[in-house]
């Protein structure tokens, strides 16, 4: 046992205290190396407002999850988010893409198939509202062969749907409010 003033330092208490340490290491690890933060900035500055793990009626019939639905100036934005590490080879008539990273190399199912049903399942709700889907890569991920249509990176994600006059995106913001309701609505 230790003890640091009046204070008894058990074997538990230091168990307790390891533990916590190793959370904190791997929380700022996960949060400096996914780019949490730079993610959060770029979505805060293209978001108006922002909805995650929605669940609506599918355009054919039954139900789609929404990861992230955003509401933007130039519409309604849905964005599938991939933290992938390594090389990343795919395009848009694969099935399966590829990531070839320094320890390993795997594959997943092309996401742009269920972003499209997700974009027919949310313009089926908003109807005369522009509805955009982005399968967004973070910065780990490199395209060397070409990037596919609907992917795009951070940087190319805040300059296609940032807003520099903030008070004029306003205006549109209204327009697209009644639509940003009826998916709120439908939300199962």
């Amino acid at each position: 046992m230790l003890q640091i003033g009046d204070i008894e330092i058990t074997p538990w208490m230091m168990g307790l205290l390891a533990v916590l340490l190793l959370l904190i290491i791997w929380l700022l690890y996960r949060y400096i190396r996914g780019g949490g933060g730079k993610l959060q900035r770029v979505l805060d500055e293209i978001a108006f407002e922002r909805l995650e793990k929605l669940i609506i009626p599918s355009a054919d019939e039954g139900e789609i999850q929404v990861d992230h639905l955003l509401l933007t100036s130039q519409g309604l934005l849905i964005l599938e988010i991939k933290e992938v590490e390594g090389i990343v080879f795919g395009s848009d008539k694969m099935q399966d893409w590829t990531v070839i990273s320094d320890d390993r190399r795997y594959t997943f199912s092309n996401p742009q198939p269920a972003l499209y049903d997700r974009i027919a399942a949310v313009r089926q709700i908003v109807r005369q509202v522009p509805v955009a889907g982005r399968v967004l890569f973070l910065d780990g991920a490199e395209f060397t062969k070409g990037v596919p249509g609907l992917v795009c990176s951070l940087d190319e994600l805040a300059a296609e749907f940032g807003e520099p006059d903030k008070k004029a995106a306003k205006f549109k913001i209204e327009a697209f409010r009644p639509h940003w309701e009826l998916i709120n609505k439908a939300a199962l």
